[in-house]
Order: C-alpha cells, then structure tokens, then sequence
C-alpha cells in the first residue's frame, strides 16, 4: 500500500457489552479481504495487570496468545476472523501502562518532572498504540476501547485517541458504536441515547467520523438523517448493526452497509480490491446447511457464564461447519453430577467435554462424567485440567489406586497422579509456575491425536500449573492409558488416549484457542466426527432393537 499506517479507533457508548470487539474483527475482516495487511489491538480500562487473575464471571475466559500473554476474550474473535495471531502488543490494560509509567519514574527517566496523567499516562497510551505501527507490518491498526465512553476509567484513553487524531489527522480515524432502542411504548426506535454519548464523546474533544448502531430493528433513512443531523456525521456514514443469526454474519452484514468503503474513503486510501469473502460466505453456507446434528455435553463449573468457555464454543461452531454437523450443546454444571444424577444429566449425549478450570470446585462431578464417557464409549475430549481428571478417574477406576489425586486439589495424597514438577515447587509466585503460551508437542505414530492433525509435530498453547506425574507413567501405559503426545524438550506428557475406547483424548493444552473461522482445529474436528459416528451407532442401534421388538 505503500504509505504510512491508518488507526481506527473503536469506541462505545451508552452501555457495555454493545459488540465493539465483534464490530472491530468483522471490519478487520473486510479490509484483510481486499488485500490489506490488519492487526487489531483492546486497551481495557481496569487496573489489573492481565484477566489471568480475573475470576471469568467478571471478565469471561482469560484467552492466552502463542507469546504466552493472558489477555481478554475479544483477541480470541479477532484471531478467529483474521486468522492471523496475536501477542501481548494487542491487549494493553490500564495496569500495565500506570506500571510501565512508574518504572520509568522509578528509574529517573522523567530527570525529577512532576509525573501526570497529561502528559505522561496519555504518552505512554499512544506508545502501545503506535508500537504496532511502527512495526511497519500493518496497513491498519484497530484500536478498541473497552468500557463506555463518559467513564472515568476510561478519560485517559479517549484523551489519548483526542491527541492522536489531532497529531495525525489524516490517518486516523473515529468509530463511535452506540445503541438505538426500540421503546415498546412509543412503538418506535429512539435516537437520544446515541445523540447523548456523541455528545459526551464530544465533550472530550473527539467528533466520531463513523457511527455503528446496535439495534434490533432496521434504521429507516428518516432515523439515519436524524442521527447524522444531531451527531455531525455524514448520512453514509451512520451505520446500522442488527442483531445476526451468528457472529460470523456480521462481515457480510458491514459489507452490506459499506463500512469497508466509508473507512476506505474516509482515510483515503484509493485504488483497493473488491473484498474476496468466498471462503468466509461458504463457512457460513456449511454453517447454516448441516446434514445432521450431534449433542455434546460440555460439563465445567463456569456454565451459567457461557463466556467463561468462548473459545471451547467457537471452536464447536467451526469443526461442526467443517463437518456439516450441527453441534447442540448441552451445558452441564459439574457441580451437579453425582453418582446418583450422573446417568440423567448425560442421557443422550453423543460426546462428552470436560472443559479446563482451576480449583476443587466441581472435580467429583467432573471425573464423574469420565467415568461414564470411558464405560460407555462415549466420545471424549478433556482439556487442562479436563485431561487431568481423566488421568485421576482412569487411576481409580481402571487401576485401583482409590485415593488417586491432584496435589492442586489435595496436597496429601498416597497417589498424586496430577503434580508440579520438582522445580515449581520453590516458586511462591502464582504467575511464576504457569506454563504459558506455545510449545511444541510430539504425538505417537498410530494415536488418534496424530491421525486428527495429519502430523506427529504439533505447536500448540498452554496455561496451567500442574504436570501428569512421570512417576505413574509406565504404570497407566500397562493398564491401557497411552501417553500419546509428549514436549520433546522437557519429556512432559501433553496427551493422554485409553486405548480400547473409540475416541478418548484427553490433552493437557488448550486447542480451542488456535481455532479459527479459515482453520477449524483438527482435534475438534475429529472429536465432532466420532459424535457423528456414536450419534449414527446409537441410532442404528435403536432402529435394530425396534425392529427385533416388532418381530
């Protein structure tokens, strides 16, 4: 493209949870596909330095990039719909940049100047904007901001973007997402509250060149004039965002309302490529056209919180496309399976996912469900600590070691199948003793989970604290649960099968966070292909035992 770096700014208004991150991806998405080189970057506004230590009913699930960075929910969707991988440089944290200010006072850099949110804050908030710039690898870097404009949290962000665009007028550019609400009463659609946060927005001295608003029902031309009257923009550019089917309609959505065209003009940028979305327009197809359909149980102790396993979903979602296969899935509680409960809470299920977590909550119910998904040869994939309750539940009931266990969950056990490894055991640092972000893998000749990825050498992202104990190793391999998948480097077990089970995978990283829209992850894949093959055995089995009754 050949001249400097554009940066869009994303903002929000009148009420959090608008869609910024979604809205951010899919025009992300739009420019990608004509050609241009996009990153997209989240600056949140709360003061922790990473979600890492966040609980995920605050935050949702804490999603880890290849460099190891635990950053918010929204990288997963941008690395979903770009297919491109993120790092630390694209989730910034108020945390981080007061503590990268401090630092810098602490080792004399500002030569004893009073140190102020302006200049200083504001400074060190452009910095981690432009880092991914400079980098000279983007056409474009999105800036989302998280919050609501108006909040005090996010005043230096705002001031920030305040500065930039009258440092760089010509490559910057502002999108405001508000809402316009349908008021059942008047039985008609409201633009006040869209007029209210531009105001506010204004207020701070930044005039938005793009509006997006969320709404439920169209925006007819006399609503889009209104709002491009009361808010100083042009009518083209007043976007309307209708609640979709799926995420992953909302490219062809912006396509439709041209907010590729306007940003395009808008930064003139000139001479670009239609948009070539024939990849994405047949996801969408394979989506919305399945030739059949499975039930999967995802059992975890965050389901009343969907977006606490986002990722795990989406990944389902994806592998279900590349299969024709409708995933269902069935959000089960750990907390509520129990001996006596366990047979009714997973009736009918094709597949069984036990989904990572930290913590003693909800285990029993968890390796409960294992014992079923083993006995009954119901499809399984375990993740984290998924995996590791299935090396416990094997221990115990295949083995006989009866007080098997994790020293995360018990620290005194005869049989701790679930460790740290000796060298952790020093480290008081809670974020000191995570495993974080890629290693390598090398899975057995022959395995499932080799025959899944088409390869042995696999790269894949981790976040625990906890090891299978190397000690037992031998032991379960004689008793039928193969180490199929080990690090090269440290000899660490990263996948685990039971050999006389159709598809019992249990893997010790998260492949839910490689999975994207363009490459579905293969283990999902194939988890998504054997529910096929048990949904089709249940109901052959079912046809057969009607008929013999007839008989």
């Amino acid at each position: 493209m050949g001249h400097a770096t554009k940066y869009i700014f994303v903002t929000g208004g009148v009420s959090s949870s608008l869609g910024k991150g979604i809205i951010s991806a899919s025009l992300a998405k739009l420019l990608q596909a004509r050609g241009m080189r996009v990153t997209i970057q989240k600056l949140d506004p709360y003061i922790n330095i990473d979600p890492g230590t966040l609980n995920p009913y605050e935050h949702g699930e804490c999603y880890v990039t290849g460099d190891g960075a635990e950053t918010d929910l929204d990288l997963g969707h941008y690395e979903r719909f770009l297919n491109v991988s993120t790092s630390q440089a694209n989730n910034i944290t108020t945390g981080r940049i007061y503590q990268s200010v401090i630092n810098k006072e602490r080792r004399g850099e500002y030569l004893g100047r009073t140190v102020q949110i302006i200049p200083h804050i504001t400074d060190e908030i452009k910095r981690s904007v432009r880092i991914l710039g400079e980098s000279g690898e983007y056409d474009f870097v999105i800036t989302e901001i998280g919050g609501t404009v108006g909040d005090i949290e996010s005043l230096p962000y705002v001031e920030a973007v305040r500065q930039m665009r009258w440092e760089n007028p010509k490559d910057t550019l502002a999108i405001h997402l508000t809402l316009v609400p349908f008021l059942k009463a008047a039985g008609e659609l409201k633009t006040k509250p869209t007029q209210h946060s531009v105001k506010q927005l204004l207020e701070l001295g930044v005039q938005p060149d793009i509006l997006v608003c969320r709404t439920e029902y169209e925006l007819n031309n006399g609503i889009r004039s209104k709002v491009a009257r009361f808010c100083n923009v042009d009518q083209n550019a007043v976007i309307e965002s209708i609640d979709a089917d799926t995420i992953y309609d909302v490219p062809l959505l912006m396509r439709k309302e041209r907010l590729d065209e306007v940003v395009l003009d808008k930064l003139n940028v000139l001479d670009v490529e239609p948009p070539d979305l024939d990849r994405w327009a047949d996801f969408l197809k394979r989506l919305k056209n399945p030739k059949s359909t499975t039930t999967i149980g995802l059992v975890g102790k965050y389901v009343e919180l969907k977006d606490s396993y986002k990722s795990i979903s989406e990944a389902l979602i994806h592998a279900g496309a590349e299969c024709e296969n409708k995933v269902d899935v069935r959000w089960i509680h750990s907390e509520s399976i129990t001996p006596a409960t366990v047979n009714e809470k997973l009736a009918g299920l094709d597949g069984i996912l036990v989904a990572p977590g930290f913590g003693s909550r909800g285990i029993d119910g968890k390796i409960e469900s294992i014992r079923v998904a083993r006995e009954q040869g119901i499809p399984f994939l375990g993740i984290c600590l998924g995996m590791q309750c299935a090396v416990i539940e094997y221990a115990r009931n295949v083995m006989g070691l009866s007080t098997a266990h994790s020293t995360e969950i018990k620290d005194y056990t005869d049989d701790p199948v679930i460790d740290l490894m000796e060298e952790q055991k020093s480290i008081a640092n809670m974020g000191g003793t995570m495993r974080l972000g890629n290693y390598p893998c090398s899975l057995a000749k022959g395995s499932t989970a080799s025959a899944a990825y088409g390869t042995q050498d696999i790269i894949e992202r981790h976040r625990h604290r906890y090891e299978f104990n190397d000690t037992y190793r031998e032991r379960f391999e004689l008793a039928g649960l193969r180490a199929t998948g080990i690090n090269p480097e440290s000899g660490l077990v990263e996948v685990i099968e039971a050999v006389e089970h159709p598809w019992f995978v249990g893997a010790q990283f998260h492949p839910e966070y490689k999975s994207t829209v363009l490459n579905p992850h293969p283990l999902f894949v194939a988890f998504v292909e054997a529910t096929k093959v048990h949904a089709a055995a249940r109901s052959g089995a079912s046809t057969g035992a009607t008929s013999a009754s007839q008989n």
